[in-house]
C-alpha cells in the first residue's frame, strides 16, 4: 500500500522561487573583478534567472546538454547555477586553478556546448578554445565594455544575452533524479573524475547541511561562501541559505586576508565556509592589524584537516570553528564534528579532542570502516579501517568512467581515508590510503603529526612524507613552511611532537621550503613533495 501524498518533485528551482516569493528583498551583495560591489534582491535575481533560461533555450541548448562555467563566486554565476539544470541542462562548473591540459581534457570528457566564464578567464579559454570540438560558442560574464577581443571577437555577451529575453519562463517539471550539475575532482593521480549530481541530490543536500548543528543557516545571517562556486557547488551554500532566506555574500576572486575582512566587516557576514589555508591567512592578517573577525560568529572548515591553533585562533575572536568532512563524491557533506550536551561536563582537552575529529555524519549519510577483506570494523575509536560511505547525495558511480574499483559490491563509495571511528560515531581520519606510511609493518598517522607541527608558534603550513629508508622501507619527514623572518631547531620541533606520539612514530629529519605545492582545491600535493623530498638522504634535510 502506497501512502496518499502529492508526489512534488525536489526541483532546483523551486529553491529561488521560493527565495524570491518570502525574501523578496533579502540581498544578494557580490563582489566584482574591480572590486565594486553589485548589490539585487533574491526577486530581481529571480528575474533574471528567468531571462537567462530563456537565453539558453534561444542558444539551442537542450535537455541534457552540459554547459560550462569558468567563474569566481558572483551573481552572475549564481544565475547559472538556476538557470542551467532549471532549464534542463547540467551546469559543469569547472575549475580554472587547474593545469590547462586538465581543463581541456574535463571540458571534452564533458562535451560541453558553451562555456560560460568570467572576463579575467577570457585569455584561458582563448588558449584552449582551438582544442574543444565540443564548444559550439563562448559567453563573457560581463558588460559590452568587458568584452574581449583576439580569437574571442565573436564570443556573445552575457548582458546582451539577457537584454533580449522575456523575464517570464515557465519551468519544465521533470523527475527529480535528472542531472543537473557536474563537477570534477582535481585529479591529484590520473584524470580528473566526473561526479554528475541530480536536483533530488542536490536539493536533499542543501535541506541536510541546514540542519541544526549542521551548517544551519538561519534568514537573521548573513552567509557568505568563500569555497569556491567551482569546487563542488560552493559546498551547497548558493543553494542553501536561499532555501531559508539568508542573506548571501559572494566575494569574487580577492580571498587574501584583507580581501576577506573587508568583506567580513563591510556587509556583516555573521557565517562563512572555506578552506584552513584561508582562515590561517586571514587570523594571520587579524593578529597584524590588531582586527576581529566580528561580526562572524561561526565559520564551516573542510577541505582537510583542521588544527587546533585554527580553532583556537577564531575562539580568541569569539566564533566557533566547525570541522567539516566531505568529497566531491559526497556532495560534499559527510560529517560535521559538533558536541552536543553530553559533552558539555568534559575537560576542555577532551572536548578540543572530539573538535579535532571529521565529525560525526548527519542524517541521509551512513558509514563503515572496513580491513583489507572488506570486513566491517568496530566503533571503538581505535581501530583503523578504510572509511566507505553512502547516502542519497553520494555518487554512485562517475561520469563516463568505469572504475567499479571505487565501489563495493553491496552499493557503498570508497572514500580512500584511513580511519577510525568511536562508540559515540565520532570518525577521524588518521590518513590517506595513498598517503599512508609504514614503518616495520606499522602504521604511522601523518595527518597527526601534521597537526602537532603546527603547534609550533613559528610554522605556518606543515606536511609529512614517507621518504625511502634502508632499514624500515618507509619513515616519515617533515616538509614545513614557516611564517617570515621565523626559524626552527630540531630539537624544537621534537619538543612540541614527543609527548604525544610513539617514539617510533617520530621522524628523524625535516626539510624548511618557501612554499608548499598545493593542489587546485587547496589541498597539499603530496605527490610532488615525496617527488622532490622523498629520497633517504637528501641534502636539505636537518637532524630533529
Amino acid at each position: 500500500m502506497l501512502g496518499l501524498m502529492m508526489d512534488a518533485p525536489l526541483l532546483i528551482p523551486s529553491i529561488l522561487e521560493y527565495a524570491a516569493k518570502y525574501h523578496p528583498n533579502t540581498e544578494i551583495v557580490s563582489r566584482n573583478e574591480d572590486h565594486s560591489l553589485h548589490r539585487y534582491t533574491y526577486a530581481e535575481a529571480l528575474v533574471r534567472t528567468r531571462k537567462l533560461a530563456n537565453a539558453l533555450n534561444r542558444l539551442g541548448l537542450k535537455a541534457g546538454d552540459r554547459v560550462a562555467t569558468l567563474a569566481w563566486n558572483n551573481y552572475r554565476h549564481l544565475e547559472m547555477y538556476y538557470a542551467v539544470p532549471g532549464a534542463g541542462m547540467v551546469c559543469h562548473t569547472v575549475n580554472p586553478r587547474l593545469f590547462k591540459e586538465q581543463i581541456e581534457y574535463i571540458i571534452n570528457d564533458a562535451q560541453d556546448q558553451y562555456i560560460f566564464t568570467d572576463p579575467c578567464f577570457a585569455p584561458l579559454v582563448e588558449a584552449m578554445i582551438m582544442n574543444l570540438p565540443s564548444v559550439k560558442g563562448v559567453v563573457v560574464m560581463g558588460s559590452r565594455e568587458q568584452m574581449p577581443g583576439n580569437i574571442l571577437h565573436r564570443a556573445l555577451c552575457y548582458e546582451d544575452l539577457l537584454v533580449a529575453e522575456s523575464p517570464v519562463f515557465e519551468w519544465p517539471q521533470f523527475d527529480e533524479r535528472t542531472a543537473s550539475g557536474l563537477c570534477y575532482t582535481s585529479g591529484t593521480t590520473g584524470h580528473p573524475k566526473g561526479v554528475l549530481y541530480s536536483h533530488r541530490s542536490t536539493v536533499l543536500h542543501a535541506m541536510a547541511i541546514n540542519q541544526p548543528g549542521l551548517f544551519g543557516f538561519g534568514p537573521d545571517e548573513t552567509v557568505m561562501p568563500v569555497v569556491p562556486m567551482f569546487h563542488v557547488n560552493a559546498w551547497c551554500v548558493p543553494y542553501a541559505a536561499p532555501l531559508v532566506g539568508a542573506r548571501l555574500v559572494l566575494p569574487g576572486p580577492r580571498l587574501d586576508g584583507p580581501g576577506l575582512l573587508e568583506v567580513i566587516r563591510g556587509e556583516g557576514v555573521t557565517v562563512s565556509a572555506g578552506v584552513p589555508t584561508i582562515w590561517m591567512n586571514l587570523l594571520n592578517h587579524c593578529a597584524q592589524t590588531n582586527q576581529s573577525v566580528a561580526p562572524m560568529r561561526r565559520v564551516v572548515i573542510g577541505g582537510a584537516a583542521v588544527p587546533q591553533v585554527l580553532i583556537d585562533g577564531f575562539a580568541a575572536h569569539q566564533a566557533l570553528a566547525v570541522q567539516g568532512w566531505g568529497m566531491t563524491e559526497t556532495s560534499p557533506l559527510g560529517a560535521v564534528s559538533v558536541l552536543d550536551t553530553r559533552h558539555d561536563d568534559l575537560p576542555a582537552e577532551d572536548r578540543m579532542a572530539l573538535q579535532l575529529k571529521a565529525g560525526r555524519s548527519p542524517f541521509g549519510i551512513e558509514m563503515r570502516i572496513t580491513d583489507a577483506e572488506g570486513k566491517a570494523l568496530p566503533w571503538d575509536g581505535k581501530t583503523r579501517g578504510e572509511l566507505e560511505v553512502r547516502g542519497p547525495w553520494v555518487a554512485s558511480a562517475y561520469y563516463n568512467l568505469d572504475d567499479r574499483d571505487q565501489f563495493t559490491k553491496d552499493g557503498w563509495f570508497r572514500t580512500g581515508d584511513i580511519s577510525t571511528i568511536d562508540a559515540d560515531g565520532f570518525m577521524n581520519i588518521v590518513d590517506r590510503v595513498k598517503d599512508v606510511i609504514k614503518t616495520g609493518g606499522e602504521w604511522i598517522s601523518s595527518i597527526e603529526l601534521e597537526n602537532l607541527a603546527l603547534q609550533h608558534p613559528s610554522v605556518r603550513e606543515a606536511a609529512v612524507i614517507a621518504r625511502a629508508d634502508t632499514k624500515w622501507s618507509e619513515r616519515p619527514r617533515f616538509i614545513l613552511a614557516l611564517h617570515p623572518g621565523k626559524t626552527i631547531t630540531g630539537a624544537e620541533l621534537r619538543k612540541v611532537v614527543e609527548p604525544f606520539v610513539a617514539r617510533w612514530w617520530i621522524p628523524e629529519d625535516f626539510i624548511v621550503v618557501d612554499e608548499i605545492p598545493h593542489t587546485a582545491t587547496g589541498k597539499i600535493l603530496k605527490t610532488a613533495l615525496r617527488e622532490l623530498y622523498g629520497v633517504e638522504n637528501h641534502p636539505d634535510a636537518q637532524k630533529m
